[in-house]
């Protein structure tokens, strides 16, 4: 128990020696303070005096403001009487530049008329006297232009005219002897060509013509086909007819078929025609999408016989083509808005 107590009175005897530091800074700090108060009242008496003189100065830029304000409004005054004074300079400067506008057309015009009349210029006029009555003058002057009149058209720039004229003439006579012949060499150029393009055609075309038989009759199976010109004298110009006679029926010209017939007979021709000279490379848009399945298995089986000389692109939808294909591509949407190539080999 008296350990506690003499514990208190240690703690209480501490506390009061704290409180004495405590209140012996107090006292220090109340010092300081009073000290600065008595300097901010001496700078408030030094700021109380400058303001006394501010007001002074405050005044006198009034009185500046005021006498500035009045000489603007004097030089303003003076601006718009100036710009008055301008406006009107300009609008007789528009005056004077319309005047003398007014004043070159006239002397246009007079040196037009001492041309068209005269045949002078400002330049070859020379001297001039003033004239001191002109209405005789001007009598005079439509005398001589009556005689001139009279004297009927002459035109003294005939002869250089005439030997200008005859070169041209000779000129162009030699020009139309060059273009003459050199049409005739063209209408015989034409000639040959003509010649040599029926000789030519005419061995094509029946070649074409037993290729188109041959490959006819095995995508059919049978049957015959034929390409008839429908004009033997003008080869090159004439049509074509195509006459057929597909296994079982009678021979028809090629219009009367049916849709599918029609266009297994269109790829007959089609093969025929690479048959003589095979394309490297072939494109076929769906050119089988007409035929009925036994027939897109023939064609699809032709085609690659075929494809030994030439290669083939070929777009369908039908099932018995894309069996035959070497390679299948395919375009997907797998999301919404973006397409996406698969291909697949089929060997």
């Amino acid at each position: 128990m008296m350990d506690r107590i003499n514990l208190d009175i240690e703690n209480n005897n501490t506390s009061i020696s704290n409180k004495k530091n405590l209140r012996e800074q107090i006292l220090a700090d109340n010092i300081d303070i009073e000290n600065k108060i008595e300097e901010l009242k001496v700078k408030i008496t030094d700021l109380e005096q400058e303001i006394l003189g501010s007001t002074d100065k405050v005044e006198k830029l009034k009185q500046e403001r005021i006498s500035k304000s009045e000489k603007l409004n004097d030089i303003e005054k003076n601006i718009e009487e100036q710009n008055t004074k301008l406006e009107d300079i300009k609008n007789h400067i528009s005056k004077l530049d319309l005047k003398k506008s007014k004043i070159e057309l006239e002397l246009n015009q007079v040196i037009d008329k001492m041309w068209e009349e005269y045949e002078l210029t400002p330049n070859t006029v020379g001297e001039t006297n003033k004239v001191e009555n002109p209405t005789a003058v001007q009598k005079q002057v439509n005398s001589i232009r009556s005689e001139i009149r009279d004297l009927g058209s002459i035109n003294v720039d005939s002869i250089n005219e005439y030997k200008e004229t005859k070169e041209r003439y000779d000129f162009m006579c030699e020009q139309r002897l060059d273009l003459e012949a050199s049409s005739n060499k063209l209408k015989k150029v034409i000639s040959e060509m003509t010649e040599t393009m029926k000789v030519q055609f005419a061995e094509q075309f029946k070649i074409i013509n037993k290729n188109f038989s041959d490959v006819f009759k095995e995508l059919f199976g049978g049957g015959k086909a034929e390409l008839i010109l429908t004009d033997t004298d003008n080869i090159l110009e004439c049509g074509i007819d195509i006459t057929v006679q597909p296994p079982g029926k009678k021979l028809q010209n090629m219009m009367l078929l049916s849709g599918g017939e029609r266009a297994f007979t269109a790829i007959a021709l089609l093969f025929a025609i690479l048959k003589i000279n095979p394309a490297p490379f072939c494109v076929l848009d769906e050119i089988e999408a007409a035929l009925d399945d036994v027939n897109v298995y023939r064609f699809a089986e032709y085609l690659r016989k075929f494809s030994k000389a030439s290669q083939f692109l070929v777009i369908t939808h039908r099932k018995g083509t894309m069996e035959a294909a070497d390679t299948v591509y395919g375009i997907t949407m797998e999301e919404k808005g973006i397409s996406k190539l698969l291909s697949m080999k089929l060997k």
